[in-house]
């Protein structure tokens, strides 16, 4: 992002520029320093960090955090003549700073717009208090590289010691996320040097975020460094000396028919583990790529198999050869299917009938499930059902998919049985005259029935007998009492005897009322 501001601040200046757009430059600067801030905070933190962890081996780490410390020294001497050439150009211009209350410009040099200065001081040179002083450019531009060079120096000077893994490929990797370098863009220009081509006629404004800019890559250079450093103590440590050989089925329950494949490892955190490692099942090598190998075996016989695996490997810590032995076991099964009625082994005709459907060895989605026969419909997904049928007749169940034949499930269909007809909570009998005149009707009851199912009485005969007259009756339709049947109930005297005849109920899925027989009450 901050080279991408760079790019920005040299575009741009490539033109003629208003003041508020030099002004800008500024809030550039600004946003770098922040950025500096940041990266100068977390490599506090980092080295803190590493100091902690050196400690554990200071003999073989303490050189790490040495190395750490003398390039902060370096990062720091570097940023503070970066800062002393800034207030080099403004003491130059001698107009100094605006105050920190100016409402357009606070703490910015007044001379913002000054590009002579520039080139006195960093290209070609100035007098000051009679003493010839030579370019800034030419100098910052041998700091940058000098500096670069003794980074790269301490890195050097620790290769191959020990605990660490720093060799000339690691130091390379490393010099390629450094940042801080001096650019030879300017040889494609008509430019004649590096500080003619950054600073030549260039407003103080625009050379601030400039300089700035030096020293963020001097931040980035010195954070990308410590992280290196940090990450070298224990970089050769063998923090796990127990190996246990692990193996990693795709399926631990296989079909017949279907090949068994595990992945087959050893527990290390190390790949130095794997250098000389072989893995044998049942006395076979098997190819291994980065500590793994596959194992295939076929499953044509159903049960439980075994299979043996013997792991060699040379222990990084101790030089030896050692070898590890464990078995796994798998089991083959066959692909079945069952299905069950969850209330009973039977469907009823008019009330939903769940089913359970349990496939060994195929994914429920990948079943299909059909019906026929008893005017089965069938309703759901996965291994729940719902069945409804409407017909006395056996009905059937066929599941398939998934790698499974079809298979039929037959199942008895029966409609709901007779419910009771009931007064209230009697069938009969002895009955006072305050209760019975207290009912509003009939009720079919359902005992020992297990699904939601309700059955209404359709209809019934009322005949009052009362002692010494003539009987009366009524015709009654629905359980509930008419005009009629509700007088002779008020009626009811002691020694009376009612009559209910002819009772019908229907039930879900009944064509017609199904006779109940009869019930007889006397009143005391």
């Amino acid at each position: 992002m901050i080279n991408l501001m760079y790019l920005v601040l040299l575009a741009l200046l490539a033109i003629n520029v208003s003041a508020e757009i030099i002004n800008a430059f500024f809030q550039i600067d600004k946003g770098i320093a922040k950025s500096n801030a940041i990266i100068d905070d977390t490599n506090d933190y980092v080295t803190e960090v590493m100091q902690k962890n050196a400690e554990q081996d200071p003999e073989k780490y303490q050189a790490l955090v040495d190395a750490a410390q003398a390039i902060r020294t370096i990062s720091r001497d570097f940023n503070a003549y970066f800062d002393e050439r800034r207030e080099e150009l403004v003491a130059a211009t001698q107009k100094g700073y605006y105050p920190a209350d100016d409402p357009k410009h606070p703490n910015q040099p007044k001379a913002y717009k000054d590009k002579d200065v520039t080139t006195r001081v960093l290209v070609n040179g100035y007098e000051k208090d009679g003493q010839q002083i030579a370019a800034r450019g030419p100098e910052m531009e041998a700091k940058i590289e000098a500096t670069r060079s003794k980074i790269l120096e301490i890195i050097r000077a620790l290769k191959g010691s020990e605990g660490t893994n720093i060799t000339e490929e690691t130091i390379a990797d490393l010099e390629k996320t450094i940042t801080l370098e001096v650019s030879d863009d300017w040889k494609k220009s008509e430019k004649k040097s590096w500080a003619e081509f950054t600073f030549k006629k260039m407003p103080l404004a625009s050379v601030f975020p400039i300089l700035r800019k030096f020293q963020n890559d001097m931040k980035s250079t010195e954070a990308a460094v410590i992280n290196f450093l940090s990450g070298q103590i224990g970089a050769k440590a063998i923090k796990v000396d127990n190996f246990v050989p692990i193996a990693s089925p795709e399926k631990s329950y296989i079909i017949a028919g279907e090949p068994y494949k595990a992945q087959i490892t050893i527990g290390a955190s190390s790949k130095s583990v794997y250098d000389n490692m072989t893995i044998a099942v049942k006395g076979q090598n098997l190819n291994t790529q980065n500590g793994i190998a596959t194992y295939v075996a076929n499953t044509s016989t159903p049960g439980i198999h075994q299979y043996d695996v013997d792991i060699a490997i040379t222990n990084p810590t101790t030089g030896e050869r050692e070898t590890y032995k464990k078995t796994f076991e798998y089991e083959v099964g066959r692909r079945s299917v069952t299905v069950a009625a969850d209330q009973m082994n039977v469907f009823y005709i008019g009330v939903d009938n769940p089913i359970s459907i349990s496939a060994t060895g195929v994914s429920s989605n990948a079943l299909r499930i059909t019906g026929s026969g008893a005017g089965i419909r069938l309703s759901g997904n996965g291994s729940k059902r719902v069945v409804r049928v409407s017909r006395p007749e056996k009905a059937k169940i066929t599941v398939s998919g998934g790698g499974l034949s079809p298979t039929n499930f037959e199942f008895r269909v029966k409609r709901i049985p007779d419910p009771i007809p009931q007064l209230g909570n009697r069938r009969g009998g002895s009955i006072p005259s305050g209760e019975f005149r207290a009912q509003e009707g009939l009720l079919a009851v359902l005992k020992a029935f297990d699904f939601n199912a309700r059955c209404k009485i359709q209809s019934f005969e009322l005949v009052r007998a009362p002692k010494m007259q003539d009987a009366i009756s009524s015709d009654n339709t629905g359980g509930r009492y008419n005009a009629r049947s509700q007088r002779l109930v008020a009626s009811a005297r002691p020694g009376d005897t009612y009559y209910f005849d002819k009772i019908k109920a229907r039930c879900p899925g009944d064509d017609a009322g199904r006779p109940l027989g009869q019930m007889i009450f006397n009143i005391r």
